[in-house]
């Protein structure tokens, strides 16, 4: 029996002149088949080949998950068995029950805000739309397709890699990509994802899983109008002062046949107060483009998170035919200034008039299946990057441009957002027909997101400018192809990246700089250099090179290094299953994507490197994340005491897309690791900076406020019994936006003739009697160093625990194994004798995590 799901599209009958433009959401309950000429995978995969349930938005992966027709490719070593969706031709179809009042209007358009990505669109049979890019808004008109009763509206979405393989192969040298499949389904080095318009970590990452995906991915619906609508707004701020902010109001407006409309534009303010604008304009069939200047007087400033408060206004727009609203649209935005300082160099960025360090984090995709996170998950990541004292997150270039609800949310929150367009390394196709797929897109884009403040750069990627110039496949790619085909792609690189891309910008969001790429020096000298411009920097870690090379050098902008660890005993758990483990253990060499898996080595060579031997699996979790933070730490103050040298620390990577080993410092399911809330400490707004390397210790201090502050600084030494060595300091000012070298001392000075591994030192900053950063530091690595059995205790009330230490206590972590929980801080320091107290959230009981609680330190003593 035939069963299709209908959706009765209900407009009241008006009269088709002047009626308001009506939208109907097509999403909900689809259905979904392999595709009839699809004869082989209709072969291997008999009930797929029926129609069964589909959710849109969403992806036929998620519907075969959802049908338990493959298992959930997050657990265990599922994701192989997925693998054969992305390569199978798929149809999607519902049915849309039109009315005669429906068909009265003049137009009936499908608007799909994503499909993916090669997509035929039919209605009753009558093709109206083909597709070829993931990253854009399609919109058609269906009426002269549609009748009164049923309409079978039919999607139909080929394999990305079948479709693209044959070209590919043919190919003597093809493009050199970004990571290869694990499963045999592309050859290696022959990769269908630079010739497509699709998220490219779907092609899987050194962080994520090989999922194709295959959809109506993001929202459909079914708009009716008639002679003219808004197709787009664009707000800009043409000047501002404490006086007034003069704006300007862009419309695009699509009319049918030429009259007279009337715009009505109204501003209203934070506190609620409204002013308007209403101008009456001619317009011709067809596109136009019209302007109406607004004023606000005594204008209150976005300011960044930490720099003031975030006052936004709501722009409203409105179309008026014959006394009648016909449309209406609404913008949310706020009032700054934005800057890229690039003098002889240098990179930073200021915002207000304020030249501000940036703190913070890339963020990577929150899910392979982008259709079902919540705001809630979003809004998790951006508080936990407000609570860790950031200001700044980098949209990094191989997944998709975000929902609207996240910039909404960070402008609220005053994340300043670093937007890359959707480039994530690969060689880019040098055809003029593949600059013309992107420009589209990115015109979309960029008036899509124009209007939030948060958003105060675009860059044209990832690592595409920097691999061309430096990567060792890709100079010998171009040695093979010679110089005549090197000249014509690297022509069409610069034009997409330098023209097209920043001509998006320029014209789209005026006033919002560009960068051709990350890292990248806007073409002025050698890219992902110290010297000039953003620099990613793997040499720790990805080159295996110690952690003390973080401290080497002074760049102009970190905006990316990072360092590895595992997640949570219970994250783990959740995909792994309750069997024994260890770091070679297939489930988590299966989650662990650098290196295809052999990433888990690297974490042991550093942990061999600088700590101790691990008593157990779940010890090697924790020591996993010590590590982790000590580095970040470690390379995080370094740049900020570079100031103004360096005006930016960007870690690799905030957060993760499924449960994996990686970079991440809040994991797949939430849950910060002790990265995050060492985040906390070392981008404090006021933090001491100290550095012991060659026998003597530096002191820095650091300040982004904007005002002076009065402080008090010291530096204490102790041996493991606690008794005291040492103690220097002073009171001094610290200068607004800030870093200063205080002090340097001889190790003999400040520990005398203590052993190196059986003393330590603390360094703190005090600004109105507390103490507003610290930091514990020694001359030896930690595996080297004799500490003491810290001697913790754990008092409970309730959800709260008191921790007290007898002796020094390096890196506590409060480790609730299975049991998911998050403390208010964790990975802290104790020095002998001092208390803390933790509230942890959590829904165990407090008896269960007063049983789970297992205390862990760097001491190899209990």
């Amino acid at each position: 029996m035939k069963r299709w799901f209908a959706l009765p599209l209900l407009f009241a009958a008006l009269p088709a002149w002047g009626a308001p433009r009506t939208s109907v959401s097509l999403d909900g309950e689809w259905q979904v088949r392999i595709d009839p000429t699809d004869a082989t995978a209709a072969g291997q995969h008999p009930p797929e080949a029926k129609w069964f349930r589909a959710q849109v938005p969403g992806s036929v992966q998620q519907d075969l998950i959802a049908a338990k027709r493959v298992p959930d490719p997050f657990q265990g070593l599922n994701e192989d068995k997925i693998q054969w969706a992305g390569l199978t031709n798929w149809q999607f179809r519902r049915v849309i029950d039109v009315t005669p009042e429906m068909l009265q209007r003049d137009h009936l358009d499908l608007v799909f805000d994503g499909l993916d990505t090669f997509a035929t669109v039919s209605v009753n049979g009558q093709q109206l739309l083909a597709t070829a890019n993931a990253h854009r808004q399609w919109r058609v008109d269906a009426k002269p397709a549609l009748k009164v009763g049923r309409n079978e509206l039919l999607v139909s979405i080929a394999s990305p890699v079948r479709t693209l393989q044959p070209m590919v192969l043919k190919e003597a040298n093809p493009l050199p990509g970004e990571y290869d499949s694990a499963f045999g389904d592309e050859p290696k080095g022959k990769q269908s994802s630079p010739y497509i318009r699709k998220p490219k970590y779907h092609y899987s990452w050194d962080w994520g899983p090989r999922i194709i995906n295959i959809g109506v991915w993001r929202p459909v619906r079914l708009e009716a109008w008639d002679d003219v609508r808004i197709e787009t707004i664009q707000v800009d701020q043409e000047a501002i002062n404490d006086a007034e902010a003069q704006l300007t109001a862009r419309y695009t407006l699509m009319a049918d046949t030429a009259g007279s409309v009337t715009l009505r534009t109204n501003v209203v303010g934070p506190d609620g107060q409204t002013q308007g604008v209403e101008r009456t304009v001619q317009v011709a069939a067809g596109e136009n483009r019209i302007t109406v200047p607004l004023t606000i007087a005594s204008p209150q400033r976005w300011q960044p998170v930490g720099y003031g408060a975030q006052p936004l206004y709501r722009v409203q727009a409105a179309l008026v035919e014959g006394g009648a609203e016909t449309d209406r649209t609404e913008r949310r935005i706020g009032l700054r200034t934005v800057e890229l300082l690039t003098k002889d160099g240098g990179f930073g960025f200021q915002v207000n008039g304020i030249p501000i360090f940036a703190k913070g984090a890339n963020v990577i995709p929150f899910d392979n299946f982008p259709s079902r996170v919540p705001a809630a998950q979003m809004r998790h990541i951006l508080q936990g990057a407000v609570d860790a004292n950031m200001n700044m997150l980098r949209i990094w270039g191989g997944g998709y441009y975000l929902d609207d609800a996240f910039y909404a949310m960070a402008d609220e929150m005053g994340i300043m957002i670093w937007q890359d367009f959707m480039f994530g390394g690969a060689v880019t196709p040098p055809d003029a027909e593949f600059r013309e797929n992107v420009q589209v897109e990115a015109e979309q884009q960029v008036a899509r997101l124009q209007a939030h403040p948060s958003v105060i750069a675009w860059s044209g990627g990832n690592e595409v400018l920097s691999g061309w110039e430096n990567w060792s496949d890709r100079k010998a790619f171009k040695k093979r192809i010679g110089a005549d085909e090197q000249e014509r792609i690297g022509a069409g690189m610069a034009v997409l990246f330098n023209q097209v891309l920043r001509d998006a910008v320029l014209t789209r969001s005026p006033g919002t700089p560009y960068w051709p790429g990350s890292p990248s020096t806007n073409y002025e000298g050698p890219v992902d250099t110290d010297a000039a411009g953003d620099r990613h920097f793997w040499d720790v870690w990805s080159g295996s090179k110690p952690v003390e090379n973080y401290l080497d050098s002074c760049t102009r902008f970190m905006s990316e290094y990072g360092f590895q660890a595992m997640p949570d005993m219970a994250t783990i758990r959740e995909f792994a299953g309750n069997g024994p483990l260890a770091l070679d253990s297939p489930v988590l060499k299966g989650h662990q994507k650098f290196l295809a898996g052999e990433g888990n080595e690297r974490l042991k060579m550093y942990l061999d490197q600088r700590l101790r031997p691990a008593k157990d699996f779940a010890d090697t979790v924790y020591l996993t994340q010590v590590n982790q933070a000590q580095a970040i730490d470690m390379a995080a103050r370094h740049h900020r005491a570079c100031r103004p040298t360096n005006m930016g620390s960007l870690y690799w990577q905030m957060n993760d897309t499924w449960p994996s080993i990686s970079w991440a410092s809040i994991d797949y399911h939430g849950r910060w690791k002790l990265l995050n809330y060492a985040a906390r400490r070392f981008f404090a707004p006021q933090a001491i900076v100290a550095e012991n390397r060659g026998g003597k210790t530096r002191i820095a201090l650091v300040s982004d406020a904007v005002q002076p502050i009065a402080a008090e600084w010291r530096v204490r030494s102790f041996d493991m019994a606690g008794r005291p060595l040492g103690d220097k300091g002073g009171t001094t000012t610290l200068a607004p936006l800030s870093a200063v070298d205080i002090a340097s001392f001889a190790d003999a000075d400040l520990f005398g003739s203590a052993a190196p591994n059986a003393s330590f030192a603390v360094a703190e900053l005090v600004v109105d009697g507390k103490t507003a950063s610290r930091q514990v530091f020694e001359r030896m690595l930690p595996k080297d160093m004799s500490y003491p059995a810290p001697g913790l205790s754990a008092r409970w009330e309730g959800k709260r625990v008191t921790i007290t230490a007898k002796n020094l206590a390096r890196a506590v972590m409060l480790d609730f194994g299975a049991v998911a929980a998050q403390p208010s801080d964790d990975g802290f320091d104790l020095l002998p004798g001092e208390s803390v107290t933790i509230e942890v959230a959590s829904d165990a009981s407090a008896r269960a995590l007063a049983r789970a609680l297992t205390l862990r330190t760097l001491s190899a003593q209990p």
